[in-house]
């Protein structure tokens, strides 16, 4: 079924992402792998490529605030299999970027938002705690307010951009109350007591830098603080809905590209006298796969359209990332096995992305917290 979601400018914007990432992306990326993080500059190239356009014109950027863009960088990088790799600008563009446009002051967005447009300033989210996930009201990290400075204290963990992030917009408990509670502090490299534990070893996603970050007594301005004191809570709920927008086109697009590889796989592999893919269950399987990667893509279509609109509801982006997510992993697992032994070999991109795609189900809220979400509206307690 023809998609109606993009444009001509889009699909020219399209050819400029594929471009970028055959060219600076993909030859580096094995390097990048390795190395467990993506080289600052990439931040810059993706700056200069407009994927940070949202920022305004008064701050460098095009005012651009449309998030199909987005979603042609998740899909161009999905399709080229340096997903990873592009985690970063992605996040910093598609989570980040939202509270530095609706949270922040004018004096906050001349200080922050220029260096955001280039990409010489990279930024990152910290909710996660040691001892706190998705549940947002079990945040521990402590924010004393003294004068005209918070002392914050505590640990967060599985930050994305934690090893290169110079700005980390910061959950943290400046009051008693599970919701009310909670404020938005943005700390910034440098400041004392603000320190990084080493890259996590992570099981896939190895390009993607992922860090533990301790707080021992940081100053932070209350000039850094996002909105007011105990509203981070709603701030957080806000821009939930654009993140797990992001997370679900990613999964189904990486989840379109293992599929797309598995066809020609079992195109050229023989098993018995004849293609695998002659085989009555291998065409069944991928059958249900391109069906069902069809019906998910049309749904996350029309959330774009939603969210364009301001109308995405946080129901409907539930329902998007759960089940994208539980279908990538559906899919690539398929996908491993119609591979036969290559698909357990790193060499094969199946085999790297059924390790990458294991993630998707946990982080921008798990499985459980979004099935939780679109339970909780369908009233079925008094």
């Amino acid at each position: 079924m023809r998609r109606t979601l993009f444009e001509a400018d889009h699909e020219t914007y399209r050819e400029s992402v594929r471009t970028m990432l055959e060219r600076e992306v993909v030859p580096y990326y094995p390097e990048w792998e390795r190395a467990g993080i993506v080289p600052r500059a990439l931040f810059v190239t993706a700056g200069s490529l407009g994927m940070f356009a949202a920022v305004p014109e008064t701050y460098g950027g095009a005012g651009v605030r449309d998030f199909r863009f987005n979603a042609v960088v998740l899909e161009e990088s999905a399709a080229l299999g340096v997903a990873p790799a592009m985690a970063g600008p992605s996040l910093q563009a598609d989570v980040v970027l939202p509270y530095l446009l609706h949270l922040t002051t004018e004096e906050q967005r001349g200080r922050w938002l220029p260096g955001i447009a280039t990409g010489q300033v990279i930024a990152a989210v910290a909710m996660t705690e040691p001892g706190t996930g998705s549940d947002l009201s079990g945040i521990r990290t402590t924010a004393r307010r003294e004068g005209d400075h918070y002392v914050v204290n505590g640990t967060k963990t599985f930050i994305t951009n934690g090893i290169n992030a110079d700005l980390v917009v910061t959950a943290v408990r400046t009051g008693d109350h599970p919701h009310r509670g909670l404020s938005l502090l943005v700390l910034e490299r440098g400041m004392d007591g603000f320190t990084r534990g080493r890259n996590l070893d992570k099981i896939g996603q190895h390009a993607q830098d992922t860090a533990e970050l301790s707080l021992a007594d940081v100053r932070v301005p209350v000039a850094n603080r996002l909105g007011a004191e105990g509203a981070g809570f709603a701030g957080l709920t806000g821009n939930l809905v654009q993140e797990r927008l992001s997370v679900a086109i990613g999964a189904v697009a990486q989840a379109r590209a293992a599929f797309t590889a598995t066809v020609g796989h079992v195109r050229d592999r023989h098993a018995f006298g004849a293609p695998i893919g002659a085989l009555q269950n291998t065409r069944f399987r991928l059958a249900e796969m391109d069906t069902e990667l069809d019906l998910a893509q049309h749904f996350l279509d029309r959330c774009v359209e939603e969210l364009n609109a301001g109308e995405l509801s946080a129901v409907d982006a539930a329902k998007a990332k759960w089940w994208s997510t539980e279908l990538q992993g559906r899919v690539v697992d398929a996908c491993v096995q119609l591979h036969g032994g290559y698909g357990y070999m790193l060499e094969y991109p199946v085999a790297r992305a059924y390790a990458d795609a294991r993630v998707s189900r946990i982080y921008g809220g798990t499985t459980e917290i979004m099935k939780e979400i679109v339970g909780r509206a369908l009233e079925l307690a008094p």
